[in-house]
């Protein structure tokens, strides 16, 4: 069951229109994503690096600059730590790139997902302390590990923190008291006295800032931060932040560069997934070139990854990255058989009245937790965690809808959980597999989601007769690219729409393709992706049928046609 909803947002469409030189439909679709007031709007449609904010507004920027400097002078040893995920494999390489740059004696480790677990750990620290390591920095982690950096500081070391994580806190009789680690540097927008703007910012872009003043503080030439634009996008997408404002700007600069990047590996993996020499979209990274990065973390370890981003020969570039597409087809095949078992326990146990779902697959590859978490909250429309049995402890992920702040649910289950973190989108966690049956029942006893929250809403921007559609206005769409969380692709809609003809095609028939004609006399093609046969046997049993839709141009053999896509239907 889905519920229908127009978005209401008002203003003066015509006179936004006639500012900019748009159709007002795009002014409408501009207000729909909360962009008011012409400066923005402006940013919106034509904002460029310009427009980036200083790296020296994040807290602790000039501190830690100044503390890596000295430690550049007298050649420290400087360990970067980062994460196993897209974010903190992108994150790792620019921060080893930029140091590695200004002079610093610098190396990695990005802990290993099964053996390591996320983040610095107390072994870690020990054995930086036995490779003679003076500082370290993190990425895309840190801001949760208090007693971690603790234990680092009473060894002697240096510890600066750079990560877009959820400050942890607890709450008291006083309210919510925050947990900062006791690092010499912080560099997390997340911060309450943090006075950088944009405040969703992803691990590696965190990283990016810090390279960024550092280059500014040694003279390195503007060109060539150039070429960390390209990485931004990469993490900004694959760690699916919200692509508004600067985040925005980044993908979209990133995107216009990523086909023509000097980086081989990124060179390599984009020709071994068929994309070289077509236009890239933040499509692509979320769904073609991301999971390949992310699935050497899933299934073996990140430092391939990490190994492809440093790639110096285009024989190892094109090897790397064909070992990263045959794990990721793996992880696919694997995903897909974790997905049916936790479909099949949800709809064979109590699982099916809880209002917030907890499946524990202990054969599972941990690593696969958090994608078939998606995947059933995608399903069932309710937050989600997949948890899977590991070495030490139960580990799992957990994915969250708009109604429900994991992290903040998960803060009141704290007592039960060894380790947790996250966003309220998303959020990970470990916990002994005694307390699993515990968690399940008090997450869903705290849990004040009401029937209509779970009820899939789809937003329409506009109800658009078919009419309406021309070649200018699909142009002007792509005016709104890149789209994402945040920046959703434009949805229209019309009603009554009569089928005149269809067919299905495709080696799996999941394509339907038919002509669809208004009370105007408008003949439009309509393409329908997933169950071809039953959306089908729906349209042909209906005298009028009403869809949501995306419209695009249809370029073939030299022809260009306007067709719609089908989203959504019903009678």
């Amino acid at each position: 069951m889905e519920k229908w909803v127009v978005a209401a947002k008002k203003a003066d469409f015509n006179a936004i229109g006639a500012e900019f030189g748009i159709d007002p439909v795009i002014a409408r679709l501009i207000r729909n994503r909360e962009v008011t007031g012409s400066e923005s709007i402006r940013e919106y449609l034509h904002g460029s690096i310009r427009d980036i904010p200083s790296p020296w507004l994040l807290k602790d920027m000039r501190k830690a600059v100044e503390i890596l400097k000295a430690k550049i002078e007298s050649q420290a040893r400087i360990r970067i730590i980062g994460d196993y995920d897209i974010d903190g494999v992108t994150s790792t390489f620019i921060l080893l790139k930029g140091l590695r740059r200004v002079g610093a004696n610098t190396d990695t480790y990005i802990p290993d997902r099964v053996s390591d677990g996320y983040g610095i750990h107390r072994h870690l620290i020990d054995q930086a302390e036995r490779d003679g390591i003076d500082t370290i920095v993190t990425c895309d982690n840190g801001i949760a590990a208090a007693d971690e950096i603790a234990f680092a500081k009473e060894k002697g070391m240096t510890v600066v923190v750079t990560d877009h994580h959820e400050i942890p806190y607890e709450e008291t009789e006083n309210g919510r008291a925050l947990k900062l680690p006791q690092a010499d540097a912080i560099i997390n927008p997340k911060q309450p006295d943090c006075t950088y703007p944009n405040k969703s910012l992803c691990g590696a872009v965190v990283a990016m800032k810090l390279v960024f003043a550092l280059y500014e503080a040694y003279g390195i030439p503007e060109q060539e931060r150039e070429e960390f634009l390209e990485l931004a996008a990469i993490a900004t997408v694959g760690d699916v932040m919200d692509l508004q404002g600067e985040n925005r700007i980044l993908v979209k600069e990133g995107l216009k560069r990523l086909p023509d990047t000097r980086n081989k590996g990124l060179r390599a993996l984009i020709r071994e997934t068929g994309l070289e020499g077509g236009r890239i979209t933040a499509y692509h990274i979320g769904f073609v070139l991301g999971p390949c990065i992310n699935a050497s973390g899933r299934l073996d370890t990140a430092a391939r990854s990490l190994k492809l981003l440093q790639a110096e020969t285009e024989d190892e570039a094109a090897r790397l990255a064909g070992d990263l597409k045959g794990l990721n087809d793996s992880r696919k095949a694997l995903t897909e058989k974790g997905k049916e078992e936790a479909i099949r326990l949800v709809e064979s146990t109590e699982l099916k009245n809880d209002r917030v779902l907890v499946v524990y697959l202990p054969d599972c590859h941990e690593s696969l937790a958090g994608i078939i978490a998606g995947r059933i909250r995608e399903k069932y429309h309710r937050p989600s965690f997949v948890l899977t049995k590991g070495e030490t402890a139960v580990k799992g992920s957990g994915r969250s809808i708009e109604a429900y702040s994991m992290y903040d649910e998960l803060v009141k289950c704290g007592e039960l959980m060894e380790q947790f973190g996250g966003h309220p989108m998303a959020a990970g966690l470990s916990i002994k597999e005694e307390n699993v049956e515990i968690f399940r029942k008090k997450l869903n006893e705290n849990c004040t989601l009401t029937p209509e929250d779970l009820i899939p809403k789809i937003v329409i921007d506009v109800p658009m007769p078919v009419s309406y559609i021309t070649k200018r206005l699909v142009e002007q769409i792509s005016l709104l690219e890149p789209f994402g969380k945040g920046n959703t692709k434009p949805l229209f809609a019309q009603k009554g729409l009569k089928v005149l003809n269809s067919r299905i095609f495709g080696k799996n028939r999941n394509v339907a393709k038919l002509q669809l004609m208004d009370d105007s006399g408008t003949v439009m093609n309509g393409i329908y992706f997933g169950e071809a046969e039953e959306f089908l046997r729906f349209a042909l049993g209906k005298e009028r049928i009403s869809v949501t839709y995306y419209p695009e141009i249809n370029r073939y053999q030299g022809r260009e046609s306007l067709q719609i896509i089908i989203q959504n239907y019903c009678a």
